[in-house]
């Protein structure tokens, strides 16, 4: 008899998900009449963590270009392999000896690839100067950069992407992004604008070509001479007189050469008497550690994945190749490591392409499968790392890039995805809970469209909306 019950019981349970999915494949099959999906594809596939089913799949194994959904694959890498506690270290050394308040060597700054490093941090950095009680520096400030290969840029990032700050010169040694603000506020009437660059160093020239006007019809534009990758920025355009400050992020040229001459800067500040060169050096093996400022893992990748940082990405991948090479770490490097995650989700890495860390690349292509995979891999198998890794991705209408997405409704506050976004590519991945508090993991990936991707935002938000709602 109790046999007979469990049966039973099981036969109504199979029933009942049989007939939550046929809902969902109904649902999906009216989103895809839209006129939209003429032209553009889709590949989705939905997975019930909780009691092990497949809910839906659909060209779940057709290759797309992942945009942004690539830093699930590289932030759950790299949880994976260095954990939440791994640490960016940027340090300070000298060479030589401090006697009678005088160095008699060299400054080296040493870069660890930190892509959360601050102009507050290297001012607390260059306190150790003065906690070691050096009042001169005989000798030079030199960066090291040996850390990673001369590639600024990840392969397949596009030259008339350069200019934004989303598109950062790469290096170990790295300052506030990798780029300066430009502050704009207005002046007295008929005369410029007041502008201000921030941080300023010796490598940056400023050209303010602006005017403030009595009429609220101002209109300013900020470029660099990135044609001839030349760090000379030009401000244009008028100003109205009433208007708020205004504040313009734009990248730089050679990052690692700002980042020392803004050292230079605050050592005069602290009124250090330097009169030294700058430039690129390694290490002397002989130097003295003063000081290092050091970020975790674990804080970096919430930025990663929230604001959807390509710095940071591109960063992890390269703290990943850190594991399979000291100096001169490369994206490959890191890639090897993301190659045997999915070898540990059971998938073949040669299906894939897979040549940077951020999806700023239009040359990776990857499955809704494979994106799907991975977070199974992460809830099933390392639970731990799942809950920081679900922590990090967006949460519909409450923050990060679904801040404005999904603001009401069962979705609201349920959803925690990674979007990603390139001209005519929308994706979104991640988890979500289900009316009956089943663990709902999903990829859906949307390209070849022209145009804005509302059309396929609203799809996705739509699927997630229904998600939330059913019982599996």
């Amino acid at each position: 008899m109790k046999n007979f019950i469990i049966l039973v019981l099981c036969f109504i349970s199979f029933q009942s998900l049989s007939a939550q999915k046929e809902l969902f494949e109904t649902e999906m099959e009216i989103l895809l009449k839209d006129p939209f999906f003429k032209f553009s594809q889709i590949a989705v596939e939905v997975y019930d963590l909780t009691s092990g089913n497949v809910i839906y799949r659909k060209n779940e194994k057709m290759l797309l270009n992942p945009a942004s959904n690539m830093k699930i694959l590289t932030s759950a890498a790299a949880l994976k392999f260095l954990g939440g506690g791994y640490q960016f270290e940027t340090k300070i050394f000298h060479s030589g000896e401090i006697k009678d308040s005088v160095l008699h060597g060299d400054i080296y700054i040493a870069g660890g690839c930190d892509p959360d490093f601050t102009y507050y941090d290297l001012d607390t950095l260059l306190n150790s100067l003065i906690q070691n009680r050096i009042k001169e520096i005989r000798g030079n400030l030199y960066g090291d950069v040996s850390m990673l290969d001369s590639l600024f840029w990840g392969s397949g990032w596009m030259w008339d992407d350069d200019l934004g700050t989303d598109f950062p010169y790469l290096t170990p040694l790295i300052l506030n992004d990798a780029s300066v603000r430009i502050i704009v506020s207005p002046g007295d009437s008929g005369k410029p604008a007041n502008v201000d660059v921030f941080p300023k160093s010796e490598m940056l020239s400023a050209s303010n070509n602006t005017n403030t006007i009595d009429v609220d019809s101002g209109r300013i534009s900020v470029t660099r001479n990135w044609i001839e990758r030349k760090n000379d920025i030009s401000i244009l355009g008028n100003v109205f007189i009433q208007a708020e400050p205004d504040t313009f992020g734009i990248n730089i040229f050679k990052p690692e050469l700002h980042f020392l001459y803004t050292a230079k800067e605050l050592i005069s500040q602290k009124n250090i008497n330097f009169t030294g060169s700058i430039g690129l050096h390694n290490l002397d093996s002989n130097s003295t550690l003063l000081a290092k400022i050091a970020r975790s893992y674990g804080e970096v990748i919430i930025n990663l994945n929230k604001q959807s940082d390509n710095l940071s990405a591109e960063m992890a991948l390269r703290a990943l190749g850190s594991l399979t090479s000291f100096r001169s770490i490369n994206a490959e490097n890191g890639i090897e490591l993301i190659d045997s995650l999915i070898t540990l989700s059971f998938l073949n890495p040669k299906d894939y392409r897979l040549v940077d860390g951020s999806g700023v690349s239009r040359y990776n292509l990857v499955t809704a499968e494979l994106i799907c995979e991975m977070l199974k891999y992460i809830y099933i198998e390392e639970n731990d790392l799942y809950k920081i890794l679900r922590q990090s991705f967006p949460l519909a209408g409450v923050d990060g890039t679904l801040k404005s997405r999904m603001k009401e409704g069962l979705a609201y506050q349920n959803v925690s995805a990674k979007t990603g976004t390139l001209s005519g590519v929308s994706a979104l991945s991640g988890y979500l809970t289900s009316k009956n508090e089943h663990t709902i993991v999903f990829s859906i990936l949307i390209q070849n469209f022209v145009g804005s991707a509302r059309t396929a935002r609203n799809v996705q938000d739509k699927i997630c909306e229904i998600l939330s709602g059913m019982e599996f």
